[in-house]
């Protein structure tokens, strides 16, 4: 990708990846056992850039309390992917189950929304999300993001909240993405995305692997990794920062026809 680029081994990237997994399933337990006393669960405490606090008033107000507090994202992808009736849409690393919920409303019993994410507790509590909003058009995927367990060809619209950048192996998920994606498809993700001038090690630095912010591209390297995917129009507006030279961001692309 670039001379920034950072190759893993893959015992590496094993251990970062459980290390993200414990943290999200300890994010999900904390959920459902807040769930258990008189006055609902408790957000799961990050910073005000990241989470619940991103997704309007309604749309939190029409979705399970657990579903909105195990909100971890930087963004609101749902609110940026135009989603239209009867669309198939895949939520990369889908966690409680918010995005998967709204956009199952978006694009109504004609479509389907699907969340794929590889943790046991998280799939465990978006299942009772889905089944306490009485959400019928969704279902929930075990997997990773590198490796998407649906065929070619089948996916409208990918979405994702703040997980791209948790991968140690981009390339997989951007060629994954594309793979699933029917042609004319398109992408519309939220992420955490660094200034061109911060190396590695400095946004290493701003935050650790599993705080969303370690393993974060550059903006020159994420539009690059998308266009050796295949994808065309691919646009990355940053919304707000999340620390110094680093930011969330939008971002669109689209599988040729």
């Amino acid at each position: 990708m670039s001379e920034h680029s950072i190759e893993y081994s893959s015992e590496y990237s094993t251990d970062l990846r459980e290390t993200v997994r414990r943290r999200y399933a300890e994010a999900a337990v904390s959920v459902t056992m807040g769930g258990t006393g008189c006055c609902g669960p408790e957000p799961v405490e990050v910073d005000e850039n990241f989470g619940s606090t991103l997704y309007a008033a309604d749309e939190r107000d029409a979705l399970p309390a657990e579903a909105v507090a195990a909100s971890l994202g930087c963004g609101n992808p749902t609110a940026v992917a135009d989603l239209r009736t009867g669309e198939r849409v895949l939520d990369l690393g889908s966690g409680g189950g918010i995005d998967v919920l709204l956009s199952a409303r978006r694009v109504g019993p004609a479509g389907k929304a699907y969340g794929l994410d590889m943790t046991d507790e998280m799939l465990e509590l978006a299942l009772a999300n889905a089944e306490k909003a009485g959400a019928t058009n969704v279902e929930f995927l075990k997997g990773t993001i590198e490796a998407v367990p649906l065929p070619a060809n089948t996916i409208d619209v990918v979405i994702s909240n703040c997980v791209i950048n948790l991968s140690t192996d981009k390339p997989a998920v951007f060629a994954e993405t594309f793979r699933v994606l029917r042609p004319g498809g398109r992408i519309g993700v939220s992420d955490v995305i660094a200034d061109d001038a911060l190396a590695p090690a400095q946004r290493a630095e701003r935050g650790d692997y599993a705080g969303c912010i370690a393993g974060a591209l550059s903006f020159a390297e994420y539009r690059r990794g998308l266009e050796a995917a295949g994808f065309t129009d691919v646009e990355i507006t940053p919304t707000h920062a999340v620390a110094d030279g680093m930011h969330s961001a939008i971002v669109r692309a689209t599988k040729p026809r």
